[in-house]
């Protein structure tokens, strides 16, 4: 066996779930692995000190990459897992017109919703994107407010609105289990406060690199889970009761 090596993840349920997939592999091909957890900010500074030997995953250039900039050459970039991007999702069931986060600042249209935008936890890049969202749209002047919260207050909210038949904007990302149980319209951005698309990262100290064997640094070069695939893994989790590694023991089983 090699050294172990320490794999940190984001504590929301879809990072966990691609890092259960990514901790299972290496434990195949001859490797410990101790799993480690923590919110965005606190994770990044633990990747920068030393404390976990490897993130998954680190969405870049726009969601995280301000956090790994202060120490960027100490690591290295390998797979890209997946290509994450933000959105603000609204019903399908909404008026057709309605199709760009402009439309929700022409009061007529803003008197349908309601008007809190309930998010998750203060350092994802869908928080900060949407607080400024909120602003340079002008929709505080409408009513309209961004609230953080957890993944459940916001996956519940986005639920209940639909359950009682409401509109309500919902500031998700791809991949998310959601995805799975409503059919979400994603509004235009305009003005391109979202970020884009981002690459799901892994990204490894370099003072780790000797922890691996050959086959161990191949897989994490070249493995691509998908939007999808992550999607999946997560409402097996979110939805479904199954643990982590369950989900991707299974996973790993159907695409070995």
């Amino acid at each position: 066996m090699r050294d172990t090596i320490i794999l940190g993840q984001i504590g929301l349920s879809f990072h966990k779930a691609a890092g259960a997939v990514i901790a299972a592999q290496l434990e195949r091909l001859g490797h410990n692995v101790l799993l480690r957890e923590a919110p965005h900010e606190d994770m990044f500074r633990m990747l920068g000190e030393g404390e976990v030997d490897l993130v998954c995953s680190a969405w870049l250039p726009d969601s995280h990459g301000a956090y790994i900039a202060p120490f960027e050459d100490e690591l290295t970039k390998l797979g890209v897992i997946y290509r994450p991007y933000c959105i603000w999702g609204i019903p399908d069931s909404a008026p057709a017109e309605i199709a760009s986060v402009t439309d929700l600042a022409e009061p007529e249209i803003a008197a349908l919703f309601r008007k809190r935008i309930q998010g998750i936890n203060p350092g994802a890049g869908i928080s900060r994107f949407s607080r400024q969202m909120v602003a340079d749209y002008g929709l505080s002047d409408l009513g309209f407010h961004f609230e953080n919260g957890t993944v459940e207050d916001c996956t519940g909210a986005a639920l209940d609105a639909v359950d009682k038949g409401e509109l309500a904007v919902v500031p998700l990302w791809h991949p998310q289990w959601l995805h799975q149980e409503l059919d979400l319209r994603e509004l235009d951005d305009p003005l391109g406060l979202l970020g884009g698309q981002d690459d799901a990262t892994l990204v490894l100290r370099r003072d780790a690199v000797p922890k691996l064997n050959g086959e161990g640094l191949a897989y994490l070069q070249t493995v691509n889970l998908g939007n999808d695939a992550v999607s999946q893994l997560d409402h097996l989790v979110c939805r479904e009761g199954r643990s982590f590694t369950d989900a991707a023991q299974a996973w790993l089983g159907n695409n070995s």
